[in-house]
């Protein structure tokens, strides 16, 4: 039998690199909004015997023996997620936001059938029918975008392909959208033509029970989400749905798409749930948007120029080509100054997505931290500062120990 030793006595390599990533969070920024810092709580669940049971199937259902309490915590999760977002049916058992979409697919289309979402290129997500994702390969892509002036959604350009194209799904939300979805105008629109509408929420699925944000219940068909991001839980996802659709979707997660559940991460999914029914978790995510339109005001009065013009949410898209830096530049130029950004295409962005005209951010993490709007006009400045002086190594580890010294008072683990 293993002898209980730490992981410093048990690998000191994987222990020493473990060491170096605290310190990193500690001292570093991160604003890459698809990122959070999940409670002591949430890692110890993960970090648990959950971890050891196969569970093949469902509760009450499983392939194998010993599946008693597995059982009454993922019941617990589920029923945690159906009073959190107010859902008929919920499955807890996908492994992340791309295999939580692809099973809805695998769930309600044939392969070769019409799939309609946003372009990645102005904001949307891989699996939502991209040419190079088992998305846009097994279906048919039928892709909208957003206006080439004010980059809002044009619903009633969104109207007019779906009716020309007549998609089986209709997929609302998107990774790099800093403006609200109207859900319940995507529902009318899929109504129309036939279409099942589905909302991919992982960006924001914390500022909807937050109360920050348009919910996509009670009218939309089918919603899946992460957990990690604004959710703050574990890596993972969950789909949630109308009754009607619950034994198809079940069947495409498992055993369509997926074998054991892994259930460890479906007891840190009950956590986090748990802990966003706190009244506090609605403090949070409305600190998350304020923190989200201080800094965008101080990097439009930094000189920099804003997709959409400013965010109603927790994202922020920069669109650089002002400044004479492309997106890869500016990425790595922040990562010396300890600021974690990520390059991103701009709408129409003329440049490659390995070196984009843009880069992202948000407020997630840094709000998880405890920072508020004092500190946002601080950061806002760090950024412009470094990518100012964006090829000064000397300038660059200035403003480095300036975030250094502003993280002190906002440690996270």
């Amino acid at each position: 039998m293993w002898k209980d030793v730490s992981l410093k006595d048990a690998d000191p390599e994987v222990f020493g690199i473990e060491q170096d990533e605290t310190r990193r969070i500690n001292h570093g920024l991160e604003l890459i909004p698809s990122e959070n810092f999940p409670s002591k709580a949430v890692l110890r669940a993960m970090d648990s015997v959950f971890n050891n049971k196969y569970a093949e199937g469902y509760p009450g259902k499983r392939y194998y023996g010993g599946n008693e309490f597995i059982d009454k915590v993922e019941n617990l999760a589920i029923a945690r997620a159906k009073k959190l977002f107010g859902c008929e049916h919920v499955n807890v058992q996908p492994y992340s936001g791309s295999p939580a979409n692809i099973a809805v697919y695998f769930a309600l289309m044939n392969f070769g059938d019409t799939l309609m979402g946003m372009s990645l290129a102005q904001g949307g997500h891989l699996t939502h029918g991209h040419k190079v994702n088992f998305s846009g390969r097994a279906y048919k892509a039928a892709q909208y975008g957003v206006d080439p002036k004010t980059h809002l959604i044009d619903y009633d350009e969104v109207r007019r392909l779906a009716l020309q194209e007549k998609p089986k799904v209709i997929v609302s939300g998107a990774t790099a959208y800093p403006r609200e979805f109207d859900f319940k105008a995507f529902h009318e629109i899929a109504e129309e033509c036939g279409a099942v509408s589905m909302a991919d929420i992982a960006h924001i699925a914390g500022l909807i029970v937050g109360g920050v944000h348009k919910s996509p219940f009670p009218f939309t068909d089918v919603v899946t989400t992460t957990t990690h991001k604004t959710l703050r839980g574990p890596r993972g996802a969950i789909i949630m749905c109308r009754q009607k659709f619950a034994e198809a979707i079940d069947r495409a997660v498992f055993p369509g798409m997926q074998g054991g559940p892994h259930e460890h991460v479906i007891a840190a999914k009950a956590v986090a749930f748990r802990e966003a029914m706190k009244p506090e978790f609605k403090d949070y995510a409305k600190q998350i948007v304020k923190n989200a339109k201080v800094l965008a005001d101080t990097l439009m009065s930094e000189g920099f120029v804003l997709i959409s013009g400013g965010t109603d949410n927790h994202l922020i898209l920069v669109d650089l080509r002002d400044k004479n830096i492309t997106g890869k530049e500016a990425e790595t130029a922040l990562d010396k100054a300890g600021i974690t950004v990520n390059k991103n295409m701009i709408p129409y962005d003329p440049r490659s997505p390995f070196d984009p005209s843009g880069i992202r951010l948000g407020t997630p993490a840094i709000t998880t931290r405890g920072m508020k709007e004092g500190e946002m006009k601080e950061i806002g400045k760090l950024i412009s500062k470094a990518i100012a002086h964006h090829q000064d190594e000397a300038a660059l580890k200035k403003v480095r120990e300036e975030v250094k010294e502003l993280c002190t008072n906002f440690q996270v683990y």
